[in-house]
């Protein structure tokens, strides 16, 4: 949440909080998840701090590797289980439906997801630890 509370976009929030365990410098990470914020690019699709969490997931699962199609099944499956789970908590991934922009009733704050994101994160991925923190 310091993130967050110091500018930080949701996906940066999120990414950026995992930035020691990836082994990737922080500043680089907040440039990659900037057109993140607000749901993909302000458009307030899927929320950024999903997408911060899925970042994550491929900086600690993908073997980096073209046509390695175990990475692929896995990473994909790991954020499937990262959104799926996101949803299971809040009812929705869709940034605009979780700040009630059409609706007027907010379901969840940017705040709020940023730490339910980030915990999901921290959980699922130390599940599949074995592997991801091997790359």
């Amino acid at each position: 949440m310091e993130l967050r509370k110091k500018g930080y976009n949701c996906a940066q929030s999120v990414v950026c909080a995992f930035a020691d365990v990836a082994g990737v410098d922080e500043q680089v990470l907040f440039r990659i998840a900037e057109g993140f914020g607000s749901g993909m690019g302000g458009q307030q699709h899927i929320c950024g701090a999903v997408a911060g969490a899925i970042m994550v997931n491929g900086l600690l699962n993908s073997s980096g590797q073209p046509g390695n199609i175990d990475s692929l099944i896995k990473t994909l499956g790991v954020s499937r289980q990262l959104t799926e789970g996101f949803c299971v908590q809040n009812g929705t991934a869709i940034c605009k439906e979780l700040k009630g922009t059409e609706t007027g009733k907010m379901i969840r704050s940017c705040p709020d997801c940023v730490m339910d994101a980030a915990r999901l994160a921290e959980t699922i991925l130390l599940e599949n630890a074995d592997a991801a923190f091997q790359n």
